[in-house]
């Protein structure tokens, strides 16, 4: 058997501490949650880290473990240190997947890697979403329908202000009227990054069945493939005669 796919869960754990309603669906943290179903699987390995970890529990150990990275922030983004995100950029240009999950989108981590604001629009109403599966045939959509409902979420609407996807995934649509791509996949040097637009800290998403499968998919889609080629300068000697 290969070895298990060895993941970081990176939570900011900040509002199941201090918000009564987070606490009661996230009692142990999201990281926990999502840690627990990732570990159910036999080829995955997980382990968690929160941002009030010594270097935010992203050691140069850590990093150098960690086939895939998952983030989730929101209210404190500007505590990340920027020589931590400089560390994660780094292990996603060799190779190490990113996977980006609701309000991480306005990460720092997310932005470096992305190049452009990452702003968008957003409506906290509890209203439902239907999550369109729009490319089919991507490992990341293995064993959805057609799409998927969540009752209640936080609308986020367009424009999204992301680099062209290099795949689609997923289009949401929101009881309020409005759209969202919420399932898009990049290439950054030798790493693949997936955003993933589920994931308000009110509401049990992490929780859902779907949610689970696609976090499970995008987990096996987003670890390294081995390679000797690394992201590095170089001066070679000619392979044929000059």
């Amino acid at each position: 058997m290969a070895d298990a796919i060895r993941v970081t869960v990176w939570n900011e754990f900040r509002h199941e501490k201090h918000l009564e309603p987070v606490k009661k669906i996230y009692p142990n943290g999201m990281h926990k949650v999502i840690a627990d179903f990732l570990n159910a699987e036999p080829d995955i390995k997980a382990r968690t880290a929160t941002l009030d970890e010594p270097d935010h529990g992203l050691t140069d150990d850590v990093l150098a473990q960690t086939d895939v990275l998952t983030w989730w922030g929101h209210m404190a983004h500007h505590e990340v240190r920027d020589d931590i995100v400089e560390k994660v950029h780094h292990r996603v240009l060799e190779g190490m997947g990113l996977l980006a999950f609701h309000s991480a989108h306005y990460s720092k981590i997310f932005r470096k890697l992305m190049g452009t604001s990452c702003t968008l629009r957003w409506r906290e109403a509890g209203e439902k979403e239907r999550i369109w599966v729009v490319q089919p045939g991507h490992a990341i959509a293995k064993g959805l329908g057609e799409y998927f409902e969540l009752p209640h979420v936080e609308m986020y609407g367009e424009f999204f202000d992301v680099p062209q996807p290099d795949n689609l995934i997923f289009v949401s649509w929101f009881q309020g009227g409005e759209v969202f791509r919420s399932g898009l996949c990049y290439h950054r040097g030798c790493g693949k990054v997936f955003y993933f637009r589920p994931g308000h800290e009110t509401f049990p998403i992490f929780k859902d069945p779907n949610v689970q499968r696609v976090i499970k998919n995008a987990v096996r889609w987003a670890a390294p493939v081995e390679t000797a080629v690394r992201p590095r300068s170089s001066n070679p000697p000619p392979l044929e005669k000059l």
